[in-house]
């Protein structure tokens, strides 16, 4: 059975990462998908080959969702190449790992205008067509670091925060449209960039940090983006699911590495 057969779907930010774990695997349950990608042409290349894989359809946009005019056009030409949407997943995000009291404006603009900015007026924009077909569903990828703390993250668990908080709202307020909204909050889903900007990082020193004892892959995202965004969850709006091994229901997070990383911080600013 394909749970998404003639459904038409953009996935923001898939040239990498969990976006390419979720466009593929929408495929795979029979929606023709279009490819957003920023800076991962080469990512979008390979998303888009294993989509056709599949025997769907690929569409290729490339835009900065971080300016709105961007964002509506993104959608916009996601429209006219598929003939239509019926869900969007708003997936391109940013993180940047900064102390809370050495976060510039310039950081902070970046991270919450890509991260929430995008989501709200892509999904402004995509709308409109659902309205017209009946009605749709919305996903947005927020994070465990939207529900609980963690060093150097002000700025993205501010935005993943948001992004929580919209989705709630928005699957009140489009309710009456026949447009459900939900969340996805990722934990440690290992991602190219994990072994490109954190030193030491591997699957087992991953797999220490979360409860179920392996760390994720966007294949993991991908299955939980497919329920939600199907007609199995009609009944489920408004509602954030946390993929993340059980990392968010353990009492004390991650454990002492946090507070290590936070204490290390003070004491280079009191050095400063």
């Amino acid at each position: 059975m394909l749970y998404l057969e003639g459904k038409l779907a953009l996935v923001t930010g898939a040239g990498t990462g969990i976006g390419q774990g979720i466009a593929v695997e929408l495929a795979r349950q029979g929606a023709d998908v279009a490819i957003h990608y920023a800076h991962s042409a080469e990512g979008a290349q390979v998303t888009a080959r294993a989509v056709e894989e599949t025997g769907r359809r690929a569409v290729l946009i490339h835009g900065d969702l971080g300016i709105v005019a961007e964002a509506r056009r993104v959608v916009d030409e996601a429209v006219a190449e598929l003939g239509g949407l019926d869900i969007l997943v708003n997936n391109a995000g940013v993180t940047r790992s900064v102390p809370f009291l050495e976060t510039t404006e310039e950081t902070y603009d970046e991270v919450l205008d890509l991260n929430l900015k995008g989501h709200y007026f892509c999904t402004q924009q995509a709308i409109r067509t659902m309205v017209e077909r009946g009605g749709g569903s919305v996903l947005n990828i927020t994070s465990v670091h939207g529900a609980a703390g963690a060093p150097r993250h002000s700025a993205y668990a501010a935005s993943k925060g948001g992004i929580i908080a919209l989705t709630r709202q928005l699957a009140v307020e489009l309710a009456p449209l026949h447009v459900r909204v939900n969340a996805i909050g990722p934990g440690l889903i290992e991602v190219p960039r994990y072994f490109e900007t954190m030193p030491g990082y591997s699957r087992e020193t991953g797999a220490a940090m979360v409860p179920w004892g392996r760390v994720g892959l966007p294949d993991d995202v991908g299955r939980a983006a497919v329920f939600l965004v199907s007609d199995a969850a009609d009944f489920i709006t408004g509602q954030v699911l946390f993929v993340d091994g059980g990392a968010t229901a353990r009492m004390g997070g991650a454990g002492a590495r946090p507070r290590e990383q936070a204490l290390t911080d003070a004491n280079s600013l009191k050095a400063a």
